[in-house]
């Protein structure tokens, strides 16, 4: 239970770091290489974020993490973009702007987890 807060601060920073590449690749490319920018810094950010959070609480189990990082990443896209700010899901039409991203998220969050528990003290940040 005390993991909870840790586990959704964590998701919250992925996501907004995330949201953060897409504002910042949205003002100074097209709208392709941003979708790809963020394609490839989603993965990053999220083994970065997943590293940080299995080192907070290494018991925590990779694939419901991942699991969990992806929900909340899916769900702050559903509610939070698409259906507040853009007021269209839109969105969810773009493999390369959404699916592609969220299997990358849960790859990359499982790959690290998985990574954190065979050899702890192998991976540093």
């Amino acid at each position: 239970m005390k993991k909870i807060p840790v586990f959704l601060l964590h998701a919250l920073i992925g996501w907004d770091l995330c949201g953060a590449v897409m504002g910042a690749g949205m003002a100074v490319l097209s709208l392709q290489n941003a979708l790809i920018l963020h394609l490839f810094a989603a993965p990053l950010i999220f083994a970065l974020v997943s590293l940080s959070f299995h080192k907070k609480a290494p018991s925590s189990e990779p694939i419901l993490v991942a699991a969990g990082f992806t929900a909340v990443v899916v769900a702050m896209d559903f509610i939070l973009v698409a259906w507040i700010i853009q007021k269209s899901f839109a969105m969810f039409g773009s493999y390369i702007g959404t699916w592609m991203p969220f299997v990358m998220i849960f790859t990359s969050s499982w790959m690290t987890g998985r990574s954190m528990r065979k050899a702890p003290h192998s991976a540093k940040l």
